[in-house]
């Protein structure tokens, strides 16, 4: 290979990279909190809102359902 030469490297099919992409509706009042975190931190809003969903699913406790049972997932 020559010193000038372009390296191309193949391009993993979408999909195939661990994340999936899926429009939310948010109301204005959040999606303004979501902007004001985002220039404070630096951080895209995709970027926090999965690290809002990760913390949300390990934290979350579950009430309710059939018999009223609970449970907790942290």
């Amino acid at each position: 290979m020559t010193k000038d030469a372009l390296i191309v490297t193949i391009k993993r099919p979408k999909g195939e990279d661990g994340y999936r992409t899926f429009s939310v509706r948010l109301r204005e009042s959040v999606v303004n909190q979501m902007d004001d975190i985002s220039r404070e931190t630096g951080r895209s809003r995709n970027e926090l809102i999965g690290l809002f969903l990760t913390y949300a699913l390990e934290h979350y406790t579950l009430e309710g359902g059939e018999g009223g049972a609970q449970s907790k997932r942290a």
